[in-house]
């Protein structure tokens, strides 16, 4: 996922900011692998092969 997205994308629960932490990144702007996490609830999501899995937590496969 493009860094950029941040300025648009929110947390699906409370529509409330979320945070970057990137443990995988390709050049400047793009995040292979890390989290982002709702500066309100708490709530992470996982982002895998640079998609953000922005589906609430009870809604994740979690076989994957």
């Amino acid at each position: 996922m493009k860094q950029s997205l941040m300025d648009i994308i929110c947390c699906p629960l409370d529509k409330q900011e979320l945070e970057l932490d990137a443990t995988e990144t390709e050049g400047d702007e793009e995040v292979i692998s890390g989290t982002l996490t709702c500066t309100e609830c708490g709530e992470t999501y996982p982002i895998e092969d640079g998609i953000p899995n922005l589906l609430p937590p009870d809604m994740r496969d979690v076989e994957a």
